[in-house]
């Protein structure tokens, strides 16, 4: 299980072998994504940190690749559980096939966003699908969790995909923005979510720059590609850059680049996490691993035959 952060500010801005200056106000931590190899495909891990644990609501998040498969191969998640959070999925290449234990079968395809809230439980697995298969093709994407509003961790599990007409998008001055959920810059993405939160993918042109405004209390600046100076501090792909509350600042491109934004209210309240499963309590984390080393949870439909066992540690 993962623990709290500890330590001084100036401690938890260090990020590998380089630290941010202290006396930055805008900088508050910065994070490396760490890289698992899946067999066949990287997974870059950035949240949680041992240095951060959530940025506002979101408590996870994963870069799936970039990956490519060669034809008869792809992703397999097989079904696995979760409890007491939301998912978002994203891609900008590639495409995923999620099937859930409510009956939804869904593909993902770039541009469009999968949000599955899991709430008392679901359980789901990911897939590439079949006709990505047939021939050689890649993936790319990113992952998050939600932690959801204690008075909502035990809702009824649900399912919705939303188009790429659904969200918003904000172009010009060598920028390309996609508002995946929130608001940003005025422009509002259909995505329902909840909590008050901003998920943007922002394409820059070399050169080229952004505002990072200071409207919710908890923001951070994940690099995909490319180089970006952001408060007067550079970074580089696989980096997240906490931004410290109030500050409003620019990310400039030094290179052609992409970067993420994601940012909300702090959470309400410290949530647990362990594996797949977050809550405000221990306990019903423990009845989760229980339920789903017992068999209790229900079957992925269209994906029976295949889990992932609860991890022994």
């Amino acid at each position: 299980m993962q623990r709290p952060v500890t330590g001084s500010a100036h401690e938890r801005r260090q990020s590998g072998d380089r630290r941010v200056s202290a006396d930055n106000p805008a900088i508050d931590t910065v994070i490396a994504a760490r890289t698992r190899d899946l067999g066949g495909f990287e997974v870059a891990r950035v949240l949680p940190s041992a240095r951060r644990r959530m940025v506002g609501p979101f408590i996870f998040l994963d870069q799936i690749g970039p990956a490519e498969f060669l034809t008869g191969t792809g992703i397999d998640v097989r079904p696995h559980p979760h409890i007491g959070l939301s998912t978002l999925t994203y891609l900008y290449s590639g495409a995923l096939m999620h099937r859930d234990s409510q009956g939804h079968a869904q593909v993902i395809r770039p541009g469009e966003v999968n949000w599955m809230t899991a709430g008392r439980g679901i359980a789901h697995s990911e897939r590439s699908p079949e006709d990505a298969r047939a021939d050689a093709h890649d993936l790319f994407g990113l992952q998050f969790w939600v932690a959801l509003p204690k008075d909502r961790e035990e809702t009824d599990p649900s399912f919705v995909h939303y188009s790429n007409d659904e969200v918003a998008t904000v172009v010009g001055n060598g920028i390309d923005v996609t508002v995946v959920a929130g608001t940003l810059w005025g422009a509002t993405s259909e995505v329902e979510t909840v909590a008050d939160l901003v998920f943007a993918d922002i394409a820059l042109d070399a050169g080229a720059e952004a505002p990072i405004d200071a409207d919710h209390e908890e923001r951070a600046v994940y690099v995909l590609s490319g180089r970006i100076v952001l408060a007067g501090s550079t970074f580089s792909a696989g980096e997240l850059a906490v931004l410290a509350p109030g500050h409003a600042t620019t990310v400039k491109a030094e290179e052609a680049s992409r970067v993420a934004l994601l940012g909300g209210p702090t959470a309400d309240g410290p949530r647990h996490i362990w594996w797949n499963f977050v809550s405000s309590s221990k306990e019903r984390i423990e009845d989760a691993k229980a339920d789903w080393k017992a068999g209790r949870f229900p079957l992925v439909a269209g994906d029976e035959s295949e889990f992932i066992p609860l991890p022994e540690q």
